[in-house]
């Protein structure tokens, strides 16, 4: 995925700050066993799938890293739900890095492609372990390159061709009640990645001539947006924020609630602000680093 989804740490408890953290080393550490190049994948958007997957909050254990050789740090344990997050985490990955190799000229296409190689190996794996959902990737990437082959000016036939995507994620979740729910919430996530992803990228594709449905679809020149074009917009993203809330609200978390609720309710807003105002982009904005903590995200 894309990095958007970043929880406003500042705004956390410690002990819940405490937790997204043990989350992202322990998606890390499951990573890791993919190989070295797999833990570039590494997000705040894949520890969300992690959460999300995770049915209870797993045992800790305290782990050294390549990052943190010296001082041992909390992390949670692989779990199955951790290595079915690390293996889609992967796939969705390369096939990002395909999908960039496709879109981009010779020139600039050689690092994309140079990155997928370097992960080949881990996704080889993870397809073999997931062949169901690398198969669906595949298939809903295809559907999105048609779209933008054809120049498609609307916004909700691309951005459900990647919920569709990243709904499956939640496949072989148990019982059939709890993967309906997350079926939901990561529809409605993935609709929302792919609308914000584009409204960030809407001068950067302005100069490149790169397929961009949020200017099709409101006419924008040169990437600039309209008073009107950011409002009916906004209107847009909100409301795939309320559909992951509703699907929120018809399961019990447990122990992940206060931190999926600061993400649905106000790290997603704030996200979106940000990107809409163009600051998006600056570090420190949307998830203060802890003054005592020198990890960062590798996005």
């Amino acid at each position: 995925m894309f990095g958007y989804v970043r929880p406003p740490l500042d705004g956390l408890p410690d002990d819940e700050r405490d937790r997204f953290r043990r989350a992202y080393c322990g998606l890390c550490h499951t990573l890791s066993k993919r190989g070295a190049a797999a833990q570039w994948v590494l997000n705040y958007d894949f520890t969300l799938l992690a959460i999300l997957l995770s049915d209870s909050e797993p045992a800790t254990e305290t782990r050294r890293c390549a990052v943190h050789p010296l001082r041992p740090r909390p992390c949670f344990a692989s779990t199955d739900a951790m290595e079915l997050a690390a293996d889609e985490s992967i796939i969705l990955a390369y096939w990002q890095l395909r999908d960039h190799v496709d879109d981009n000229g010779p020139v600039k296409r050689q690092p994309f492609r140079a990155a997928s190689g370097i992960l080949r190996d881990a996704y080889r794996q993870a397809a073999a372990a997931r062949p169901d959902f690398d198969r669906h990737t595949q298939a809903q990437l295809e559907i999105l390159r048609g779209l933008e082959r054809d120049n498609c000016p609307s916004l909700d036939a691309p951005a459900d061709a990647f919920a569709v995507l990243l709904r499956d994620a939640a496949r072989d979740v148990q019982p059939l009640t709890r993967r309906r729910v997350l079926e939901q919430i990561l529809y409605h996530l993935g609709r929302w990645v792919y609308l914000i992803d584009a409204a960030d990228d809407l001068r950067k594709d302005a100069v490149s001539g790169n397929y961009n449905p949020v200017a099709l679809r409101y006419a924008l020149s040169d990437g600039v947006w309209t008073d009107a074009a950011r409002r009916e917009f906004t209107l847009t993203l909100d409301h795939s924020i309320r559909g992951m809330t509703t699907a929120f609200e018809l399961w019990d978390f447990g122990a992940w609630t206060p931190l999926l609720e600061r993400i649905f309710y106000a790290g997603l807003f704030q996200v979106g602000r940000s990107v809409l105002d163009g600051t998006f982009h600056r570090r420190g904005a949307h998830v203060p680093q802890d003054t005592n903590d020198d990890e960062s995200e590798a996005d």
